[in-house]
């Protein structure tokens, strides 16, 4: 039995630059955290020729062509996988909640395959095969970030080169600023699930179009994610937390979906009690909220009263990584 775990993430500044349909443009820049919320998937050989999948449904076909969810056809097509295999996924957090799932289930799935057969890869490969599923094959209008920062873990930067090419470089965080953030960042789950495809279809097409207003939006949500790389790289973590507020505000006018009555009511009472700054985790329009605060008692008890119930979390350093091999 083979068994990986491959972390969610929070999305820290740039994020929509890692878009295709934005950084063939003009380049793009993420801040990305892999944290100790994760998708475990696990294979087992079989001793009949088909393919039994579990998930949140049940699937046992004879053919890959008969598969219903699209992620594992088409990583099975990919990776030529011949029938006599299990393959049973579960997860910390569900899907549809802005952490990054889907891409972090497809590089869990793939290292878990490659591991099944015995194939060495790397993270950066691992990440490239990921994309290339769901957005060369699947056609879906997602950005990279969630496929990179799931295979390669940590607080990591990422540029996106117009030639598709990625760089990733973690970031050499001092331990005050890293136990800081994992002190006073809190995230809160307000109920809503969407997909992240449908509110980046708005901004792939106005992307594709040149629509200068979408583009100079994002370039300007980029410029902020560097401005918050060079404040955590100088120690400066409450900097970070009031970029945070300009980096939501900005997101905000990306799309009318982006978010909604309640996001902003909620938003508005963690300013008022003592946040630095937040912002919807994800496309938009549902997930988690997160936020920084100095004070995180006033914060949290100004939340739960609303009704929001807390993720504690922290970060993961290893990415995608093979937990069982027997």
């Amino acid at each position: 039995m083979i068994i990986t775990r491959t972390p969610l993430r929070i999305s820290i500044g740039g994020g929509g630059t890692d878009a295709p349909s934005f950084y063939k443009r003009r380049n793009g820049f993420v801040l990305s955290a892999a944290i100790d919320k994760y998708i475990y998937v696990a294979i087992n050989p079989r001793f009949t020729p088909d393919y039994l999948l579990k998930y949140s449904a049940l699937e046992r076909v004879d053919d890959i062509d008969e598969i219903d969810h699209r992620i594992i056809r088409e990583a099975l097509h990919f990776l030529k996988v011949e029938p006599g295999i299990e393959i049973v996924t579960l997860a910390d957090i569900p899907a549809g909640t802005g952490l990054g799932s889907s891409g972090s289930f497809t590089v869990g799935l793939l290292r878990s395959l490659h591991a099944f057969r015995k194939t060495q890869i790397d993270p950066g490969a691992l990440a490239a095969q990921a994309c290339h599923i769901e957005i060369d094959r699947l056609g879906e209008p997602v950005g990279k970030q969630d496929q990179y920062i799931a295979s390669y873990g940590g607080f990591t930067a990422f540029d996106f080169f117009a030639d598709g090419s990625v760089h990733a470089t973690r970031l050499p965080l001092s331990d005050h600023t890293l136990h800081d953030l994992e002190d006073h960042l809190v995230l809160f789950f307000t109920g809503y699930s969407r997909s992240a495809s449908s509110i980046l279809e708005d901004q792939h097409t106005r992307s594709q179009a040149d629509d200068e207003t979408m583009l100079a939006n994002l370039a300007e949500t980029m410029e902020i994610g560097r401005e918050i790389h060079a404040a955590l790289l100088d120690g400066r973590p409450a900097e970070f937390g009031r970029l945070m507020d300009q980096h939501w505000k900005i997101k905000r006018e990306r799309s009318a979906g982006m978010s909604n009555p309640s996001i902003d009511e909620w938003y508005d009472l963690a300013i008022a009690n003592g946040a630095l700054g937040g912002k919807l985790v994800g496309a938009g329009a549902g997930g988690f909220l997160l936020f920084y605060a100095p004070d995180t008692d006033r914060l949290r008890a100004a939340m739960a009263g609303a009704g929001l119930p807390e993720v504690r979390f922290s970060f993961d350093q290893d990415g995608s990584t093979v937990i069982v091999r027997g």
